[in-house]
């Protein structure tokens, strides 16, 4: 029932240095971009934790119904409600980083200006690329959250199951097929958005060496 296999990796958020004499030049000022945008996702990342011990929990309510059996109905149904809470309380969560995701998405989208004012082509093309990649992520994401939302969705309808007294076998093992089902669109759909994450953060890194500017790693 654990619906997401391990947390999301997430967009680094660096400290730069300017070595070259930009002054206001458009690197500096993509730079102060990817700056902000990183800092938009901050809600985003600290959903990650209380988001993952949610799921842990509700397949704890899960496999305490199973055991019991279809015959101990108000036990069932007092986990159920007790799952059902839980569900509300992620859909919370999501869309609190459905929102600092789409914050990040707009700030960073302010880097198209930009990057035609790029003098220098090969630090074009590096903002260029990192402009593709990001694009793609924010569309992973989208995938994501609707992948989830489903996920979601068909978890409420099995612990509504759960709560019918002539609650027949193969109605609970259609739904918890459809469940699978969704599982198995999460898991793909978060690998691929930590892939081009990891991607994303690879790009960010050659724009500013190529950019000539020098970076810490602020999460260290």
């Amino acid at each position: 029932m654990l619906k997401r296999f391990g947390p999301y990796v997430t967009l680094l958020l660096f400290l730069a240095i300017l070595t070259g004499c930009f002054n206001g030049s458009p690197e500096e000022r993509i730079h102060k971009i990817l700056e902000k945008t990183a800092e938009k996702e901050s809600e985003f990342i600290e959903n990650q934790e209380p988001l993952n011990d949610l799921e842990k929990k509700e397949k704890e309510q899960y496999e305490k119904i199973i055991k019991l059996g279809l015959e101990e109905y108000e036990q069932i149904v007092e986990l159920s409600d007790v799952a059902t809470k839980n569900i509300d309380q992620r859909e919370e969560i999501i869309e609190k980083e459905q929102s600092s995701m789409q914050s990040s998405k707009e700030q960073f989208n302010k880097i198209d200006e930009q990057i035609g004012k790029i003098e220098d082509e090969k630090v074009k093309k590096e903002a260029t690329e990192l402009k593709k990649v990001m694009s793609e992520r924010y569309h992973a994401y989208d995938n994501l959250y609707d992948a989830y939302q489903q996920s979601l969705a068909n978890d409420r309808e099995l612990y509504e199951l759960f709560k019918k007294e002539d609650l027949k076998m193969d109605e609970l093992q259609r739904q918890i097929e459809k469940i699978n089902t969704s599982y198995t669109k999460v898991l793909k759909a978060n690998e691929q958005f930590n892939a081009l994450t990891v991607k994303s953060n690879q790009k960010k890194e050659s724009f500013y060496d190529n950019a000539g500017i020098e970076m810490t790693d602020s999460t260290k």
